[in-house]
């Protein structure tokens, strides 16, 4: 299959300061302490802080009021995807490890390769042979190696997982002992949204795919609630291609367990593969927090995708993937107009 759908326009560069800084991140001959905290200043640096601002435009186009878009294109490789990717490189040089492993379809490979780059580790890339990316070009640029095993994502993640294991890597990939951490990186946007706005949001819309970035973001919510600077939680909002995403199907069904889609139903297109899979790694975590929230789950189709990517273009200014714009499609077209609410949707990357 080949991934058309992917970010184009990323930099996968960064500031001066940073690359001063990883100067010292990326030599292997400094202290391992000294490593560390340099790498850590690179993430202050360039990592987050996103931008986000209110679309008097959508409101006006779609019957909406206080409409605000959450943008992760601006990090370094275009996507939400550098938060945790830079988690885990830093977390493997606190790990004193040389080599950090993964799979992706893309994207993540990116993110991960940079940030490896930035620390001076080695980067050891698994991508379906099946599947092909112009990013992978990126990757190769950024010092990565590639393998291309057969079978889908999900039997590459596998492959990576045990790969990572036999060899001694540091294991990056979604899912199991490294959930914790990711959900962790993602919890900062929900810092950053409170902090832009003064307040929490009632609703925040996010496309989903494993779930990871969703559930961050709702355990970032429930934290500042824990610490009192925040009353109540918002409602998460998950979006994601029609009958193709086990967390909206799970939740549509009612079902509080979150259940495999079958593979053989699965079709991906240019257009929606980076939000679809037949078993998303976090999945649960995303599902308890719809209904801890008090959320929703919603489908969209490639087409919608497609037209709010365009309108997005051509009204705002904004180039953004249209996976990417899932969860604003949800917002824009499940929520009564004359409801009351503060609305938060979370864009994933540029186009």
């Amino acid at each position: 299959m080949t991934l058309r759908d992917a970010v184009r326009t990323a930099s996968n560069t960064v500031s001066r300061t940073a690359r001063e800084l990883a100067l010292v991140s990326g030599n292997r001959s400094a202290s391992q302490l000294d490593r560390i905290t340099a790498f850590g200043q690179l993430i202050g640096e360039e990592i987050g802080d996103t931008w986000m601002r209110r679309s008097r435009g959508l409101e006006r186009d779609f019957n909406q009021s206080q409409l605000f878009m959450k943008f992760e294109g601006e990090n370094p490789t275009g996507t939400q995807k550098d938060r945790i990717a830079f988690a885990h490189v830093e977390d493997a040089l606190i790990d004193g490890r040389e080599t950090v492993s993964l799979a992706t379809c893309g994207n993540y490979g990116v993110a991960v390769a940079l940030a490896c780059s930035l620390a001076g580790i080695d980067c050891e890339i698994f991508i379906p042979a099946g599947y092909h990316t112009h990013r992978l070009g990126e990757m190769e640029r950024l010092g990565a190696r590639i393998y291309r095993p057969p079978g889908t994502y999900e039997d590459t993640v596998a492959f990576s997982n045990a790969e990572a294991q036999r060899r001694g890597w540091y294991n990056a990939n979604p899912g199991a002992a490294n959930t914790d951490l990711q959900l962790r990186a993602y919890a900062t946007i929900a810092d950053e949204i409170v902090t832009t706005l003064g307040r929490a949001p009632d609703v925040v819309a996010v496309p989903v795919s494993n779930g990871t970035l969703l559930a961050g973001i709702h355990q970032g919510f429930a934290r500042l609630r824990d610490q009192s600077r925040i009353a109540v939680l918002p409602r998460m909002v998950a979006a994601s291609s029609t009958h193709k995403n086990p967390i909206v199907s799970s939740f549509r069904r009612g079902s509080r367990r979150c259940e495999d889609l079958r593979p053989e139903k699965i079709r991906e297109t240019r257009i929606n593969e980076p939000l679809i899979n037949w078993h998303s790694f976090d999945g649960q975590e995303a599902l308890d927090a719809l209904y801890e929230s008090g959320g929703g789950a919603h489908n969209v189709s490639d087409q919608q995708l497609k037209r709010m990517s365009t309108y997005l273009s051509q009204r705002e200014a904004l180039q953004v993937l249209p996976a990417s714009t899932a969860g604003l499609i949800a917002l824009t077209e499940n929520s009564p107009a004359d409801e009351p609410t503060l609305k938060v949707a979370v864009l994933t990357a540029k186009r």
